[in-house]
């Protein structure tokens, strides 16, 4: 299991996921995305035409459809502060990340 720094607006959110996921985590970014327009499971995420979902969503789609076997886990947090994308904390600047 690898650290992933994800975000939505909010607070930063460090997660445990798998390392294949961690490895290569924009594309599983984009396949959720594209899951939440098409998949009848992520219908629950659609408002008309908007889809309104978090960082939290991606993290139980992997636990649900994509890593059943391997659950991902929220391990820690850090505010946003006043700019749009502050520094990581020195522990997590080598982490992956993505803002939704």
């Amino acid at each position: 299991m690898k650290k992933i720094i994800l975000s939505a607006d909010g607070p930063f959110r460090i997660y445990e996921v798998p390392d294949e996921a961690a490895d290569r985590l924009e594309e599983y970014c984009l396949r959720f995305t594209a899951w939440l327009k098409k998949s009848p499971d992520a219908a629950e995420y659609r408002r008309g035409r908007l889809l309104i979902y978090n960082e939290a969503d991606f993290i139980d789609y992997l636990n649900r459809y994509v890593f059943p076997g391997a659950p991902c886990r929220l391990v820690g947090s850090f505010s946003r502060g006043g700019g749009k994308r502050p520094e990581s904390p020195p522990e997590y600047r080598d982490c992956p990340r993505f803002d939704f």
